[in-house]
């Protein structure tokens, strides 16, 4: 929220100054602080936002307070629709779409009775093994920044909108003691901007993260609350903790911090603080200001209309799930099996009759952590359950191996014409690290032995072999990825995922996911990640970028992904301000293609200009179609790339 000038905001200002008068001091202190008993924080882990969390409320003022849901891939509330992850959206490159989600997000939170939905989480991921990869849109922060951004403006057309973890939160089982160590040209250049266009696209709230930058836990950064987040960007909404342990002692309110969530734990110790002289009462007043006039500013927004209990997972609601998922699904590899003419996918149902699904996880409901993101659906379309419900209308039978016995995927692969082999992770491998569900950072970027052996198993008893991939980031394929001639990466598809994977294979739908995280070939590629760091130093590079500082070749890079169809790309031109290509599909079937534009840039303190995503198109085309592009170019370009990938070697490039 960012109010700006004009009457209407006099008028705010002048009703928020007049509760402020008329609020005693201990009402004020209160405000700052979630209503939760604490008692009860200790019972979160049974059900946690079973009903929304509230806060910072004044009745008597009427100021109806904060009702907190969490995100991001659905309202974590009641039976709600789970979209795909982020990550999995963010593999769309698809703004506009985000925002049609950020609006289902927002009315499915008010029509269960919360007005701040906390669920846009921007953190980047500078290594796959973080346990809560999935939570995020992705690596670079061009990316992070247009996709948060269209949630923002999505989800607030009905309710406040929280952006979170503020600032360099990438490791999961370390987030409450790390020291992120990190220069602050590299800070400013690699960590902060994508927040940065989450504030200037209007968010609420920002949520501060566990850990400490520099050597100061950021629920106490007066340097990233205040200095940077307030003084520079001009935010003028409200910081909230994150929970529990998000502020260490009540000092935080004299950095910048507004609201301890969920319960009033260390910040019962305010009028003691301010007493000494720890706090001022113009910091009370300040967070007590902000918490209201957010409040204000936003209580007129909505369509009550349509906050009705059957808006909750309804079937338009479903129906954005499943298209979320079609578009989110990255084709990795499509050969022709060994002995055929054509690529495996999609599949010939002229000639298969009888598809195997193999794997345990082709059964299960894998929608992702049991964390704090945790969504509950009334129900999953699992893998088998897509295929089991689209096959049969194409003259195909689906034959049921879903699980992890090698012996028996293999026979049942060895008496199908194709075999979908399902396999990947769960919440019990990554998500958030909480003692009562396992998950945290993955102890490995390979599959689990006995995936891979199932794999190779089905593969050599059937050369027409689909693997399909399910987890929050990057895996490692190199052991077995030569012996399948195609590969998915569903990540966790949502409670839809199923029907829109069965429209892939199938050929009913074209894929046009594009990775939105550089997959390597090792670990080695990598930087350093300790899962139980005390300290860990970042810098400006990794990702795509350090694959080209270091001269690189990763598995798949940044921004790639396969088609049914073939998209040409023109000579790029110069216009002005503007560079201009024509894109053609040149297949014989519709499909979109993500045009990304990269720039030699500088980041933070490493000297060297790498290509840097500065702009992105989701093109759909039908088939022969050919549209002309325009992109907007910043007078500081000098060299600029069109492709579609960070892959340099399929570059178009200008210099200017």
């Amino acid at each position: 929220m960012r109010l700006r000038g004009g009457s209407a905001d006099a008028v705010a200002a002048d009703d928020v100054e007049r509760i402020l008068a008329e609020l005693g001091l201990d009402e004020k202190l209160r405000l700052l602080s979630g209503d939760l008993p604490v008692r009860d924080v200790f019972r979160m882990g049974r059900r946690y936002n079973a009903l929304p969390y509230e806060a910072a409320a004044a009745p008597r003022l009427g100021v109806g307070g904060i009702r907190f849901a969490d995100g991001p891939r659905g309202v974590v509330l009641g039976r709600s629709t789970a979209f795909p992850v982020a990550m999995a959206r963010g593999a769309t490159f698809d703004p506009e779409l985000e925002e049609r989600i950020g609006d289902a997000l927002g009315v499915e939170a008010r029509a269960q009775g919360a007005n701040l939905f906390a669920g846009v989480c921007v953190n980047l991921l500078r290594h796959p093994a973080w346990g809560r990869a999935q939570e995020t849109y992705g690596e670079d922060p061009h990316l992070l920044g247009e996709m948060g951004a269209a949630l923002v403006r999505g989800s607030q057309r009905h309710v406040m909108a929280c952006v979170k973890h503020f600032a360099c939160n990438s490791i999961e089982n370390a987030r409450f003691w790390v020291d992120v160590r990190i220069d602050e040209a590299d800070l400013r250049d690699v960590y902060l901007p994508h927040f940065r266009r989450c504030v200037d696209a209007g968010v609420a709230a920002v949520m501060s993260a566990y850990n400490k930058v520099n050597g100061a836990w950021c629920g106490h950064s007066r340097h990233l609350l205040t200095d940077v987040l307030r003084r520079e960007w001009g935010f003028t909404g409200f910081v909230m903790s994150d929970f529990v342990l998000g502020v260490r002692g009540p000092d935080a309110v004299a950095a910048g911090m507004d609201l301890e969530m969920p319960s009033r734990i260390r910040f019962r110790g305010l009028g003691r603080a301010l007493a000494r002289g720890r706090i001022a009462a113009a910091d009370i007043d300040a967070a007590v200001r902000r918490l209201v006039g957010t409040q204000r500013a936003f209580a007129a927004r909505g369509e009550p209309e349509r906050y009705r209990r059957d808006a909750v997972a309804s079937p338009a609601h479903r129906a954005l799930a499943r298209e979320a998922a079609e578009r989110s699904i990255v084709l990795l590899t499509n050969a022709p099996p060994v002995g055929d003419g054509r690529a495996l996918l999609p599949f010939d149902l002229a000639s298969v009759r009888r598809i195997a699904v193999v794997g345990r996880l082709a059964a299960l409901p894998n929608t992702g952590d049991h964390g704090s993101s945790r969504v509950r659906p009334p129900e999953v379309a699992t893998p088998l359950a897509g295929l089991l419900a689209a096959a049969p209308a194409r003259g195909a039978v689906v034959v049921d191996a879903a699980s992890d016995d090698a012996a028996r995927g293999a026979a049942a692969a060895r008496a199908a014409d194709v075999a979908v082999v399902v396999v990947g992770c769960t919440f019990r491998d990554e998500g958030e690290y909480l003692s009562c569900l396992g998950g945290g950072d993955r102890t490995a970027l390979r599959l689990r032995p006995a995936h891979e052996r199932l794999i190779e198993a089905v593969a050599a008893a059937n050369p027409r072999t689909v693997v399909v991939l399910m987890g929050g980031a990057a895996i490692v394929t190199e052991a077995w990825r030569g012996a399948v001639p195609s590969m998915l990466m569903a990540w966790y598809p949502g409670m839809e995922g199923g029907h829109a994977l069965a429209a892939l294979l199938l050929g009913d739908a074209t894929p046009s996911g594009r990775l939105p995280c550089t997959w390597p070939r090792s670990a080695a590629q990598l930087p350093p990640f300790a899962r139980r760091a005390r300290i860990a130093r970042y810098d400006s590079l990794h990702g795509y970028r350090l694959m080209q500082a270091e001269r690189r070749a990763p598995a798949f890079w940044f921004g790639h992904g396969l088609s049914y169809t073939r998209f040409t790309y023109g000579a790029p031109r110069l216009e002005g301000d503007a560079l201009v290509l024509t894109i053609t599909n040149a297949g014989e079937r519709a499909g979109a293609e993500v045009v990304q534009l990269y720039v030699d840039l500088a980041l933070g303190t490493d000297p060297r200009p790498l290509g840097t995503l500065r702009d992105f198109r989701r093109v759909p085309l039908a088939a022969s179609e050919s549209r002309e592009l325009r992109f907007a170019l910043e007078p500081a370009w000098r060299r600029v790339h069109v492709g579609p990938s960070a892959d340099p070697a399929g570059w178009r490039t200008i210099a200017r």
